[in-house]
């Protein structure tokens, strides 16, 4: 059987489904990612290092032996602050220029027994913060893809590669996932182990991923979390019954007007479909989660990056050493109460789903900014990162300018299987209406 021409334009989904059936080789899969990198790296400029000549070695054996797993013959992009034993791994910043780790990340190591092929590293931010790397948006030159995981989400949306890794601490899975297009998961707090990923705040931080379908996300995140109840039900199932919170939060006034209207556009959309709409009132209490995350991610970045700090500053971005400031000037018991009202919140925000099934939010400000100085403000991600609950961002309009922007979609905490579900049905709705 011949293969599908643009094997790089299927998604993970259908790409998996065709190579666990042999239809299609990993090799082929992999050359047709190689192609479309040499054509567009120069714009995009999406990865710190490939290895295609290791990445072809590995397909072929994997289209010798035996089916590995649910990632068999996947090419993947590892964001380069996931440690790598056959690839420099640099965090994003000159100091680790030419680094080389002795081993996987855990959840590298993960992907790699289950079939996947590590095409190379994508472009991060300085440690995951907020000073911007080379990458350009895939779908507008000159304009950010947003960060910390920009390559990652500027590779998957170009077809470069179906899966790329990404990490949050703030909003560096769903604003680059918004900014470029595709879909972006941040799991619940806590679901894959951190271990060889570079520790910005050990309190935030979550593995996150990216696809350009719902299916693709969860497919990745199965094998990520080890979690077999990431695993989605058929597509030809019931359609839910879906109780959805609207929720505006507390940072509204910052929505511009792609965002505002996107949303509308998206509660319409769903409204028609059958589900049930609401508005969600966020208790009182969570108007302070923004100010937290901000004091918890600057403290323990000032701690965790001491070494860097303390013996490297002249090689370290002015944004960088203003964000250890900020930290530095946070005391150790204070740092301890903004931790116990962290946990307050969370207990809070779990009535919420007594009434709703999940919420949906902006996901941006708006659509991506022009200039890649800088990645784009986190406002309406930061709240959901402190509250550690699973988020997927779907794409399915588009700005004034042309540009992509969605919504957010949020689930109760430890239940995200129920929000994919839940979000792969929305974003067909949501899809289904874009086409008309």
């Amino acid at each position: 059987m011949s293969p599908p021409g643009r094997l790089n334009e299927l998604d993970a989904t259908s790409l998996a489904r065709l190579l666990q059936r042999r239809e299609i080789s990993a090799e082929q899969v992999l050359r047709a990612c190689l192609d479309r990198i040499e054509a567009r790296e120069p714009t995009v400029q999406a990865w710190t290092h490939l290895a295609p000549d290791l990445a072809l070695a590995q397909a072929r054996v994997l289209d010798r032996g035996a089916i590995r797993g649910l990632l068999h013959g996947l090419p993947i992009g590892v964001k380069d602050l996931f440690d790598t034993a056959d690839m420099p791994t640099g965090y994003g910043s000159p100091i680790y220029s030419g680094h080389q780790p002795m081993a996987d990340a855990a959840v590298v190591a993960r992907c790699r027994a289950a079939g996947a092929i590590v095409l190379g590293k994508t472009v991060t931010t300085e440690f995951a913060t907020f000073h911007p790397g080379k990458t350009h948006n895939p779908r507008r030159a000159g304009h950010t893809p947003g960060g910390s995981s920009s390559g990652s989400a500027a590779a998957v949306a170009d077809c470069m590669v179906p899966l790329a890794f990404g990490t949050q601490t703030a909003a560096s899975v769903i604003r680059p996932a918004a900014f470029c297009g595709v879909v972006g998961f941040k799991p619940s707090y806590g679901s894959s182990s951190r271990a060889g990923v570079k520790n910005l705040s050990e309190s935030l931080d979550t593995i996150g991923v990216f696809g350009r379908s719902v299916a693709d996300a969860a497919l990745f995140a199965e094998v990520v979390t080890g979690d077999a109840r990431l695993s989605l039900p058929d597509e030809t199932a019931a359609s839910p019954v879906l109780r959805i919170g609207l929720c505006r939060t507390f940072e509204w006034e910052y929505a511009d007007a792609d965002s505002v209207a996107a949303l509308e556009q998206g509660t319409r959309r769903l409204a028609g479909a059958g589900v049930m709409l609401a508005d969600c009132e966020l208790p009182a209490m969570l108007s302070s989660a923004l100010q937290l995350q901000i004091d918890i991610m600057a403290f323990e970045a000032a701690a965790n990056l001491a070494a860097e700090r303390l013996n490297h500053p002249t090689l370290l971005s002015a944004a960088l050493i203003t964000l250890f400031d900020a930290g530095i000037r946070i005391s150790p018991a204070q740092h301890q109460a903004n931790l116990v009202a962290a946990a307050r919140a969370r207990i809070a925000i779990d009535a919420c789903f007594d009434e709703h099934d999940v919420l949906i939010a902006p996901s941006t400000i708006g659509v991506a900014p022009a200039g890649i100085d800088r990645s784009g403000d986190p406002v309406f991600c930061r709240m959901w990162t402190l509250l550690g609950l699973p988020c997927v961002h779907l794409p399915f309009a588009t700005g004034a300018n042309g540009l992509p922007v969605g919504l957010q979609v949020i689930g109760r905490f430890d239940r995200d299987a129920a929000l994919l579900a839940a979000a792969r049905w929305m974003h067909g709705q949501l899809q289904s209406d874009q086409k008309r």
